[in-house]
C-alpha cells in the first residue's frame, strides 16, 4: 500500500506545469463547494438555534401544578418588530429560561440589548428596567424583547387573546418557560431546508464532478499502467487515493475560506436583524462530517468514472469513442416530473424535499444524454469546419461537455423555482407580512447568489480543465493547420449550444417544480429576477471562454505535443 501511495504521489507531483495546474483546479472547486457546503449547512442550523432560543415566548399550558402565567404581546416600532412577553410568577422556585438571570417582579422590566439602547422603542413597555436579557433567550442581536413583570391578578394576566395569533397569545399558566417552536419559527425553517436543498445538491453535484476534472489525461496515465501490468485493483486504490488527498487539501481551504467569509455572512438580515456568531458557525460536528464527506464523495466519483480504463484499457489509450449513453437517464427524469403535481404544500416535508432533490439529480443524469443527441444533431449540419469540430466533440463526450455547462443548468433550476415564488411587493396586508415577504425577498437572493456562484466557477474552472484534456488534440489540430479561431469559434459552439437548451430546459424543470407551492401567476419582480439569471448565466459562461483563452493559444501553439 505504501508503494502506491508513493506512486500516486508522484503522479501528483510528476504531471509538469500543466498538471499542477489540473490539481489546482480540483483544490479550487472542492474548496468552492466545501464553503457554500458550510454555509448552506449552517444556514439550517441557525434557524433552529433561534427558533429553540425563542421558543420560551410560546407558552405550554400546565399539565401539573402552575408555577407562573406567561402572555406575549407584539407590537411595530417602525419596520420591526417589539415583543413583550407579560409574566406573573406563582411559585418563586420557577425556573427563569435560558438568558435570564432572574425573572421580574410586578413593576420590574428586563430588555434587550437592542431595545435597552432603543428609548423610542421601549416607550411602549410597560414597568421600570431593572437589567437586559442574555443572548441565549434571543433570537437574534438586535432583537427588541422585553419581559415584563406583573401580579398574577394584573387584568393582562387573565385577558384571552382574540387577535392574530402572530401579533399575541392569551395568559397561559404555565409549569416552565421551555416552551415550544411557534409557527412563524417552524415556517422559516422549512424555508430554510428547502434553501438547503437548492443550493446543497448542486454543490453535491459540483463536487462530484471535481472529480472528474482532467479526467481523459488521468484515464491515460491509469490505461498506460493497466497495460503494463498494473491490476484493477491497485489502479482503483491509486484513483482513490488521488482524488481524496486532492479533495482533503480542497476542503481545508473551503473551511479557511468559510471562517475568512463568516464575519460577512453574519450581516445578513432575516426577521429584522443580523446573526450571533455561533449561529453561522454549524458546529464541530457538522464540520468534520463535511470535511470528510466531501473527500469520499469525489473519491467515489473518481472510482465510478473508472470502469472503462480497468476493463478496456487498450480502448482508453487508442481514444476510442465510449458507448453512446442510455435514454434512461431522460426516462428517469420524465418519472420525477410526473411526480411533482401530486406534491404539494400538503406533502410531508420531506417528501417535498426529496423530489426536488432527486429532480436535480435527474436533470443532471439527462443533461449528458441531450448533449449528445446535441452533437449528433450539429455534426450532421454542419457546414464548417467550427461546428463540425464542436459537433464531434459533443458526441464523443458528452459528460464533459455537460459539465462545462451543468453548473449553470442548476443556476436555471433554481432560478425557475424562486422566480416562480417571488411574491410580488404589493401582497402584504400588515407589516408582519411585509417583514416575511421582505425576508423571502432576502432568502431568494441568497440562495441565487450562491447558485451563480457554483455556476461561474463551474464554468472557469471546467473550461480550464476541457483544454487541458484536449491539449495535445488542439496542439494537433493546430501543427495540421487549423487556424486558433476556428478551434476557439469550436469550443464556444460547444459551449453555448447545450447552454441554450440545457438552460431553457431547466428554467422549465425548476418552474414545473415550483408549481405546486405557488400562490399565484408569475410576478413581475420574479420575471426581472428570472431575466437577469439568464441574462447572468450567459454572461459567465462567455466571461470563462474568454478568460481561458490564453491557455488554449498556450496548448495550441505546443511545438512538441505529448501525451501526460
Amino acid at each position: 500500500m505504501s508503494g502506491l501511495l508513493d506512486l500516486t504521489w508522484r503522479l501528483i507531483k510528476g504531471g509538469g506545469r500543466r498538471g499542477t495546474l489540473g490539481s489546482a483546479l480540483t483544490v479550487a472547486a472542492v474548496a468552492v463547494s466545501t464553503g457554500l457546503l458550510l454555509f448552506a449547512v449552517a444556514v439550517n442550523v441557525a434557524f433552529d438555534g433561534r427558533a429553540q432560543r425563542a421558543a420560551w415566548r410560546e407558552p405550554v399550558a400546565a399539565t401539573g401544578a402552575p408555577r407562573a402565567i406567561e402572555a406575549v404581546r407584539t407590537h411595530f416600532t417602525g419596520d420591526l418588530p417589539v415583543t413583550v412577553v407579560h409574566v406573573a410568577v406563582l411559585d418563586p422556585g420557577v425556573r427563569p429560561p435560558a438568558g435570564v438571570s432572574r425573572l421580574p417582579g410586578p413593576g420590574e422590566t428586563l430588555l434587550s440589548p437592542a431595545l435597552a439602547r432603543d428609548p423610542a422603542a421601549a416607550r411602549g413597555v410597560p414597568g421600570k428596567a431593572v437589567g437586559t436579557i442574555g443572548d441565549e433567550a434571543l433570537a437574534h442581536p438586535d432583537e427588541l424583547v422585553a419581559l415584563a413583570g406583573h401580579a398574577p391578578g394584573d387584568p393582562v394576566m387573565k385577558e384571552r387573546w382574540t387577535g392574530d395569533y402572530r401579533f399575541g397569545t392569551s395568559a397561559v399558566k404555565v409549569s416552565g418557560f421551555a416552551g415550544t417552536q411557534s409557527n412563524t419559527a417552524v415556517g422559516y425553517r422549512v424555508l430554510a431546508a428547502l434553501a438547503g436543498v437548492l443550493m446543497i445538491v448542486p454543490l453535491l453535484v459540483f463536487g462530484g464532478a471535481a472529480a472528474r476534472l482532467t479526467v481523459a489525461r488521468r484515464d491515460q496515465r491509469l490505461a498506460a499502467l493497466r497495460l503494463i501490468g498494473a491490476t484493477p485493483g491497485q489502479v482503483v486504490a491509486m484513483t482513490v487515493a488521488e482524488a481524496v488527498i486532492t479533495a482533503f487539501a480542497g476542503a481545508v481551504l473551503g473551511l479557511v475560506l468559510y471562517a475568512a467569509a463568516a464575519p460577512s455572512l453574519r450581516r445578513i438580515e432575516i426577521t429584522g436583524g443580523t446573526w450571533f456568531a455561533s449561529d453561522i458557525w454549524p458546529g464541530v460536528l457538522p464540520v468534520a462530517a463535511v470535511l470528510v464527506a466531501v473527500p469520499l464523495l469525489v473519491g467515489l466519483s473518481a472510482v465510478a468514472g473508472l470502469r472503462r480504463v480497468v476493463v478496456s484499457p487498450l480502448g482508453v489509450a487508442r481514444r476510442q469513442t465510449p458507448p453512446a449513453l442510455r435514454f434512461v437517464r431522460v426516462v428517469a427524469l420524465v418519472a420525477v416530473l410526473a411526480a411533482v403535481p401530486v406534491t404539494g404544500m400538503g406533502a410531508r416535508l420531506g417528501v417535498i424535499l426529496a423530489v426536488l432533490a432527486l429532480a436535480f439529480l435527474a436533470l443532471n443524469a439527462a443533461g449528458a444524454w441531450v448533449v449528445g443527441m446535441i452533437g449528433r444533431i450539429v455534426a450532421a449540419t454542419a457546414r464548417g469546419p467550427a461546428r463540425l469540430l464542436a459537433g464531434r466533440r459533443l458526441t464523443d463526450d458528452p459528460k464533459s461537455a455537460w459539465r462545462t455547462v451543468s453548473g449553470v443548468a442548476m443556476t436555471g433550476f433554481v432560478a425557475g423555482f424562486v422566480g416562480l415564488l417571488t411574491p410580488p411587493g404589493d401582497l402584504a396586508t400588515d407589516k408582519m407580512t411585509a417583514l416575511l415577504l421582505r425576508d423571502v425577498r432576502t432568502g431568494t437572493l441568497v440562495v441565487l447568489a450562491v447558485s451563480f456562484l457554483i455556476a461561474i466557477v463551474s464554468a472557469g474552472v471546467t473550461a480550464a480543465s476541457s483544454i487541458l484534456d484536449r491539449r495535445q488534440a488542439y496542439a494537433l489540430l493546430r501543427l495540421a493547420g487549423t487556424p486558433l479561431e476556428v478551434l476557439d469559434r469550436a469550443r464556444r459552439v460547444e459551449t453555448l449550444l447545450p447552454l441554450t437548451v440545457m438552460g431553457g430546459g431547466s428554467i422549465a424543470t425548476g418552474l414545473l417544480c415550483a408549481t405546486p407551492f405557488a400562490i399565484g401567476a408569475m410576478s413581475a419582480a420574479g420575471a426581472v429576477t428570472l431575466l437577469c439569471c439568464v441574462a447572468l448565466g450567459f454572461g459567465g459562461v462567455v466571461a470563462a471562454g474568454a478568460l481561458t483563452r490564453p491557455l488554449l493559444r498556450s496548448v495550441a501553439t505546443d511545438p512538441a505535443p505529448r501525451p501526460d
